[in-house]
């Protein structure tokens, strides 16, 4: 959660097992991006990125805000290479 501390507007949010950051909190610095070890985090005009759009701005509305650094969970490192994460293992925490 690296990406959490650098933020220097605190729009991310924080589901079960994932992050999102409310679209219109984020002023695009790019801070985050070099910070998120998995490559999760990319700019929303990238082509593809428009499902990840709706998810961000969706979850950021009902999930609680998150402005500071947690530890991950302990088996973090054997999802870090892993396909298809999301279809696999996103709840929706509601």
């Amino acid at each position: 959660m690296d990406c959490v501390d650098v933020c220097p507007v605190d729009c991310f949010y924080e589901g079960k097992n994932m992050l999102v950051i409310k679209p219109d909190e984020c002023i695009d610095c790019g801070v985050c991006e070099p910070e998120c070890p998995v490559d999760a985090i990319v700019a929303d005009t990238e082509p593809g990125y428009e499902k990840w759009l709706e998810i961000n701005k969706e979850y950021s509305e009902i999930w609680p805000n998150i402005s500071e650094k947690k530890d991950p969970p302990a088996d973090h490192e054997k999802f870090k290479d892993e396909q298809d994460k999301f279809e696999k293992y996103f709840k929706e925490n509601l």
